[in-house]
């Protein structure tokens, strides 16, 4: 096949993104297929090249996650100060593909934008569509319609941070300690533990930085797991254990920063209650392809479900990857597998 993998973007998570798709496309390649690594900011520059003749058999994946947040503004002012999201020529390269792997995180990529557009072109992509995609990256959302669905989800506020708020009573629904996060961001961008009301404050404020919207959640304590659903059934639960503080951002894609054992061990009736979750959850939030679910199992063996992801990272500290492994998928199967989901649609 001809596969177009997108990545990049103007996200915050534009690094994780090019590690993503820079490590899909050397994985389609070994596996027969023509790819085209192509940043959703950047398109195409030349407006006389030959798009299909920028497909190839053979790439060779030299990035790495840096441990900082990327500069989006030095990156726009590289450009000519363009602030456009999606780059010249995109389209006309997501035409010629048979389909699109969107290796992208956060914002443009995983809100359901992109996906709409696409939609329009009748362009087949990966994972889940506009709907999909729109009411899972945004977490207050979510998480109403998987309460709706009976699932297990931390108390929580939504804040709009160019209002005034009353920190007393977002106290009495969230408890201390709680958790601040931007609604709509990923791999945990602008996530902060708090437990006092002046550390509330602080992280309400300083998420503001990613997103107007901010939620305050009550923090579970217990086991962090994930899980992801793949081609019709979920797949082995990880536990997550970092050596140093929370999983941030650090933390995820810093190698050996944090312990990962896949399969979790928590025994077969927690497993089969987190399946069963993730698929419920799944469906709710009207997902397709693929998927991963985030949770906190308490000491009472209540799995918290905390977020779901559509497009789940595949650096090499990812753990989808770490997830398909578990039961015989290779990374390289993994990523040809999802693209074929794509084409089947």
């Amino acid at each position: 096949m001809k596969i177009l993998v997108l990545m990049g973007g103007l996200s915050p998570e534009r690094n994780v993104s090019l590690s993503s798709g820079s490590l899909i496309a050397e994985a389609l390649c070994k596996r027969g297929h023509s790819v085209l690594a192509l940043d959703l900011y950047e398109g195409i520059e030349s407006p006389d090249v030959e798009v299909s003749s920028l497909f190839s058999s053979t790439y060779q994946s030299k990035y790495s996650v840096p441990t900082g947040l990327p500069d989006i503004e030095l990156i726009i002012k590289e450009h000519g100060g363009r602030t456009d999201k999606v780059g010249p020529r995109v389209i006309e390269a997501c035409r010629a593909a048979d389909c699109v792997f969107l290796a992208l995180h956060g914002e443009t990529g995983e809100n359901g934008q992109l996906q709409a557009m696409l939609d329009i072109y009748n362009i087949k992509y990966t994972g889940s569509g506009y709907a999909g995609s729109m009411l899972a990256m945004d977490k207050d959302i979510a998480k109403k319609l998987l309460r709706a669905e009976g699932i297990l989800t931390p108390d929580w506020v939504r804040i709009d941070t160019t209002k005034p708020y009353d920190i007393k009573q977002i106290i009495s629904v969230t408890g201390l300690p709680a958790v601040v996060k931007p609604c709509s961001c990923g791999s945990s961008v602008g996530v902060y533990m708090v437990d006092t009301e002046q550390e509330l404050l602080s992280a309400i404020s300083n998420a503001a930085k990613y997103e107007r919207y901010v939620m305050a959640e009550q923090r579970i304590m217990g086991r962090e797991l994930t899980c992801a659903f793949f081609d019709g059934k979920p797949l082995p639960p990880v536990e997550i254990i970092p050596k140093n503080g929370f999983y941030d951002y650090i933390n995820k894609y810093k190698q050996n920063a944090t312990t990962e054992i896949c399969p979790a061990p928590i025994g077969e009736q927690a497993t089969q209650k987190v399946y069963d979750i993730t698929e419920k959850g799944f469906s709710a939030l009207r997902l397709c392809g693929y998927a991963r679910f985030d949770y906190i199992l308490d000491e009472n063996g209540d799995a918290w479900c905390l977020e779901a992801n559509t497009l789940p990272g595949m650096t090499p500290t990812s753990l989808l990857p770490q997830e398909a492994a578990a039961v015989g998928i290779s990374y390289g199967e993994l990523c040809e597998r999802i693209a074929l989901l794509a084409t089947r649609k």
